[in-house]
């Protein structure tokens, strides 16, 4: 059960309730994990400006999903798990390779660059070595696809913590977690 209460979106007012009718639009209902954060006017603009800002990024919405699942994994987080196996999809992948990215591991080689990588910041808190980095040039991206890397693995950070933290119900359909490596 969740440890906060869920706003409702009726029951809201000001940018707030402008944001998860914004919400309610996109996805024809309003996720959990929205109505969590709809709590802080400040913490909701922060997230929902970086999912619209990432979304128009450079990154294409597929490697964000497929760096959403493995983060999601690496961190227990049963809720962006399940979102982001829907929304991966959604963006084209399979359930198969859905599943693989959830791993850390992509057939297509700078997918599974920026997945290393990504479960590397994770794994050692941003203190990854210069050839962590290089492995993502020597797969394709450039400096500024790196950062967008480094923001995609933030605002999943920022997302698992509130889920876990605060135990919000989930309500996508449900992915098993898998075991670490």
């Amino acid at each position: 059960m969740t440890r906060i209460n869920l706003a409702v979106p009726a029951q809201t007012s000001g940018p707030i309730r402008s944001q998860l009718d914004e919400i309610n639009s996109a996805f024809g209902v309003v996720p959990n994990m929205f109505r969590a954060v709809g709590n802080s006017e400040a913490a909701f603009a922060s997230m929902w400006g970086s999912f619209g800002a990432l979304g128009s990024g450079r990154l294409s919405a597929r490697l964000g999903e497929e760096i959403a699942v493995a983060i999601a994994n690496y961190n227990k987080c049963e809720y962006c798990l399940a979102a982001h196996t829907v929304l991966g999809q959604k963006a084209g992948a399979t359930a198969t390779e859905m599943s693989a990215a959830q791993e850390g591991r992509s057939s297509i080689p700078q997918s599974q660059a920026a997945l290393t990588f990504a479960l590397d910041v994770v794994a050692n808190r941003g203190q990854v070595e210069t050839s962590s980095v290089q492995s993502l040039r020597d797969a394709g991206f450039d400096d500024g696809e790196i950062v967008e890397i480094v923001a995609h693995i933030a605002l999943n950070l920022f997302t698992n913590y509130i889920n876990v933290a605060l135990d919000v119900p989930v309500d996508f359909p449900s992915v098993k977690l898998k075991s670490a490596a």
